[in-house]
């Protein structure tokens, strides 16, 4: 019997987190036998309630990486995460995270999972951020940068942002990034 597609989904400090629920009822309705697991940063967790993700979705914060490491041969949760997938999407990813990708850092439970994650495996992201944010010269390059490494981009839309300025740099619409995980997971198939 084949087993069920396992999506990682990672979210930002970006106000388009609060689809996140939405993003994880659409892709259950998708795809059937999905399991999904999904990893925040601190800023994420400002936009959303974890009750709201459905008790079949596992939540893990910076908090929980250490929790269940006490001695060396104990599993590494980062490590875990990232065998455990089959593919990963940032939705959101915000213009601070984007920059930590792309310099190599990795000083919290997600930029962990994506320093250890299989090239061979999808990366998806859909940047959010302001659209002074992603006007800055170095959003371009930072993307650039994900797109070199073979990650790909769900791109941001332009509409009118949470704080009322008009422009380019919303979240992709949830069924844009249902329809490109679908087509990435059928790849694999």
């Amino acid at each position: 019997m084949e087993r069920s597609s396992r999506i990682l989904v990672g979210c930002t400090g970006s106000v388009a987190t609060i689809k996140l629920p939405q993003l994880v009822q659409k892709l259950t309705e998708a795809i059937p036998g999905v399991e999904i697991q999904v990893v925040v940063t601190e800023a994420a967790k400002n936009f959303f309630s974890p009750q709201d993700l459905g008790q079949d979705v596992r939540l893990h914060t910076d908090a929980d990486e250490w929790a269940a490491w006490k001695q060396r041969g104990d599993p590494v949760l980062h490590i875990e995460l990232a065998k455990w997938a089959d593919l990963i999407i940032l939705a959101p990813l915000d213009a601070n995270t984007l920059a930590k990708i792309a310099s190599g850092l990795c000083d919290n439970l997600l930029l962990c999972i994506l320093r250890a994650w299989d090239a061979g495996k999808p990366f998806l992201f859909c940047p959010a951020m302001n659209t002074k944010m992603w006007q800055h010269p170095v959003t371009a390059q930072h993307i650039a940068q994900l797109k070199a490494w073979g990650y790909h981009e769900i791109p941001c839309i332009e509409k009118t942002l949470m704080c009322g300025d008009k422009g380019p740099g919303a979240m992709a619409e949830v069924d844009t990034i249902v329809h490109c995980i679908r087509q990435h997971l059928n790849k694999d198939n």
